[in-house]
């Protein structure tokens, strides 16, 4: 699985819809992981696969939509969004799937785009709540999670080595300042003596990975003489 990009798993027993909902979601960038039955959905998120969003049917064989809400807000999280799609249209069921922690509710028939556009801003929202949860750093449509040591491009995770974490957030953290090779090196490998051509090896990796969106330019650029220096107009610390 490409783990740059949030994954969903669609819990539903119809394998037409699952696979219609899927292929509207990875059209869209979005990971997925079908299930047809809650049991399994439960067993992966026990093993620690925990998805971004789930997407969940109530007419389910063995553990009921609604019973699957409640273990999943009682035992393991009360922080994934769901969003459930049900063809049960009676008021009594959506209030209770909504009361137990459902955070959507998408009555069959539904527009596969609709539905898409829907897990899309709870993505988003999720993503925002989680950056204002803990210490972060924004730069435009990017968040770097101090503690969960996560960089995302809106709700897209953007796959880094610890180094490349290491190196980024200390570029961050000192935004604006030219910053010698080894002046890097020594703060971020705390190493007095050493390799220093690894600090450029990283730099270009990010150069890689962390673009602009207009022009794609990089947001790190040398500084003839005095080394690298992070440039960004809008940088918003937030510390918790």
């Amino acid at each position: 699985m490409n783990n740059t990009n949030p994954c969903v798993f669609v819990i539903e027993d119809d394998e037409d819809i699952s696979n219609l909902i899927c292929m509207y979601l990875n059209k869209s960038q979005i990971n997925t992981q079908a299930f047809f039955t809650a049991e399994e959905a439960l067993s992966e998120i026990e093993n620690k696969n925990i998805p971004d969003l789930i997407v969940l049917d109530l007419n389910l064989p063995g553990i009921s939509g609604i019973d699957f809400l409640k273990k999943l807000r009682t035992d393991f999280s009360s922080f994934i969004p769901i969003i459930v799609v049900s063809a049960i249209n009676e008021e009594e069921e959506i209030v209770e799937a909504l009361g137990i922690g459902a955070d959507n509710y998408v009555t069959k028939p539904f527009s596969p785009g609709i539905l898409v556009a829907r897990i899309q801003a709870a993505l988003r929202r999720q993503n925002f709540a989680t950056a204002q949860a803990e210490e972060s750093i924004i730069f435009d449509d990017y968040t770097l999670l101090l503690r969960s040591c996560v960089l995302k491009k809106g709700s897209r995770k953007i796959s880094l080595s610890a180094k490349e974490y290491k190196v980024l957030e200390y570029l961050l953290r000192n935004a604006g300042q030219p910053l010698s090779p080894e002046k890097i090196y020594y703060d971020v490998w705390n190493l007095k003596y050493g390799d220093v051509t690894a600090v450029a090896v990283y730099i270009q990796r990010l150069r890689k990975k962390i673009k602009k969106t207009q022009g794609n330019t990089s947001y790190i650029k040398t500084v003839f003489g005095k080394g690298y220096i992070f440039s960004c107009d809008s940088i918003i610390h937030s510390a918790k």
